[in-house]
């Protein structure tokens, strides 16, 4: 592996206040999503998709880096450029989904793991040749107020990702390690918080067992925030400041860089707990803005796939005459998101 290659990679993906666009839905999953806005669930409906995503004029001034799926990342536009070059010209890094999804937790009712290390050596070295520069893999934990999650469900997903993120550095590739405690339920805050910590000390503690250069990888984390059906709802500057406390008792310093999955959150309340984690904690704090001493061993991006797509989708409705209203959608997503890496994000910018 060219280590010195992969520190800057993994660098250049959270620089200049810019974030990763993931648009690495499995066919599945995007052909459900086309199918709930009366779109056909074809390839060549999913490649215009793909294309219209990537040749949003200036995507690159707010999205550093793309996260693709199998299926993307060979593809090609109908003169023949092959969607990674489409990236590249852009200058946006390459990334590539390779878990194969999770699967029910033996043992373990309720709970996930996350398949897919079988041929993954292969597969990356395939990947790098096709062009990427980084890849992801998504372990989910789910949450409750008791139970859940087990010791045996976090520690499997932790040494998955552990497991992944060393064969993407052996092949000369930049892990995104995502551990996402999930949304769904009526947990509170706390509970979240509590959990993530525990999640994140497990991943690091596998990452160091299997040898992973953390100044080589990107964190791909949850906000900690309550469930969806929980009925207090935090603040955004609440958001703030139980996940920047989080990161810091459990994230070592040398890791690159966090970059924020929004995990079904709405596209606004998205923006907004971003926004507030760097008025609070980030070099654009504010006068007046609540008194912070700690300065952030690393940069807080996002990695947003649904909070940055879903207006484009809905507006583009597989419709070539709605292409350029859903590329300025997708656009207003992306500064939106740019501003909030500098703590400019208000609500103004959602009536632009």
């Amino acid at each position: 592996m060219n280590t010195r290659t992969m520190i800057e990679s993994a660098r250049a993906m959270l620089a200049g206040r810019r974030g990763l666009l993931a648009m690495d839905e499995s066919n599945g999953t995007c052909n459900a999503r086309f199918a709930a806005t009366g779109i056909p669930q074809t390839v060549e409906m999913r490649r215009a998709y793909r294309e219209l995503l990537l040749t949003a004029p200036g995507l690159g001034e707010c999205i550093s880096g793309v996260i693709l799926y199998d299926e993307t990342l060979r593809q090609a536009t109908a003169d023949g450029t092959p969607l990674v070059q489409l990236a590249r010209d852009a200058g946006i890094i390459v990334g590539i989904k390779v878990d194969t999804g999770a699967k029910d937790l033996a043992g373990s009712p309720g709970e996930k793991v996350t398949e897919g290390l079988d041929g993954l050596r292969e597969r990356l070295q395939a990947y790098a040749r096709l062009g990427a520069r980084f890849a992801k893999w998504r372990g989910v934990i789910a949450v409750d107020d008791t139970r859940l999650p087990t010791a045996p469900c976090i520690e499997a997903n932790a040494h998955a990702l552990a497991r992944y993120a060393a064969l993407c550095q052996e092949a000369g590739l930049v892990p995104v390690v995502e551990p996402e405690v999930l949304m769904d339920g009526d947990h509170t805050q706390e509970r979240c918080q509590e959990v993530t910590e525990a999640v994140l000390r497990s991943v690091f503690a596998q990452l160091s067992a299997q040898g992973v250069l953390l100044e080589a990888m990107v964190l791909k984390p949850n906000m900690v925030i309550a469930g969806l059906a929980c009925v207090t709802q935090n603040t955004a500057e609440e958001v703030a400041d139980a996940t920047v406390q989080c990161l810091l008792r459990a994230v070592p310093a040398a890791v690159a860089g966090v970059a924020f999955l929004s995990g079904g959150q709405s596209a606004e309340l998205a923006s907004s707990r971003l926004n507030a984690m760097h008025v609070r904690y980030g070099s654009s704090r504010r006068p007046g803005a609540a008194s912070r001493t700690c300065a952030l061993p690393w940069p807080l991006s996002f990695s947003f796939a649904r909070a940055i797509q879903n207006p484009a989708l809905g507006i583009w409705a597989g419709k070539y005459a709605n292409r350029v209203a859903a590329q300025q959608a997708l656009m207003h997503r992306a500064r939106c998101n740019r501003a909030a890496l500098a703590g400019d994000y208000c609500a103004a910018m959602e009536a632009r």
